[in-house]
C-alpha cells in the first residue's frame, strides 16, 4: 500500500470532476480531476509524471466558454500497482 505525505491541506478540497488536458512529449492526455482546493487538483491518471515535474494544464470548467490555463508541479503520485479501491491512480498536483 503507497504511502502518502501527512495531510498538510490548508484549504478543503471539494470532490468534482472536470476535464483536464496536458501535454507529455509531443503527446496531448485528457484526464479528469477527482477533487480541488484553492491549492491543488487530483488528476486521475495510468500514467502518472514524474514528481517535481511542472506543467501547464487546461482545466474545463461549466459555464465558462474557454477553459482555463494554469501551472501545476507534481506533488505525490499513485501508480496503478500502488491503486486501491480507496485510492485512484494520479497525480496530486500544486498549483504554481
Amino acid at each position: 500500500m503507497p504511502e502518502h505525505p501527512p495531510e498538510r491541506r490548508e484549504n478543503a478540497r471539494a470532490a468534482i470532476e472536470l476535464k483536464v488536458e496536458y501535454k507529455r512529449l509531443n503527446s496531448f492526455f485528457a484526464d479528469y480531476t477527482r477533487n480541488i482546493s484553492r491549492g491543488g487538483t487530483f488528476i486521475k491518471t495510468g500514467k502518472p509524471l514524474k514528481i517535481g515535474t511542472e506543467f501547464m494544464f487546461k482545466l474545463f470548467v461549466p459555464r465558462l466558454v474557454e477553459p482555463l490555463a494554469l501551472r501545476g508541479k507534481v506533488q505525490w503520485i499513485v501508480t496503478e500497482q500502488e491503486a486501491t479501491e480507496d485510492q485512484e491512480a494520479g497525480m496530486g498536483i500544486g498549483f504554481v
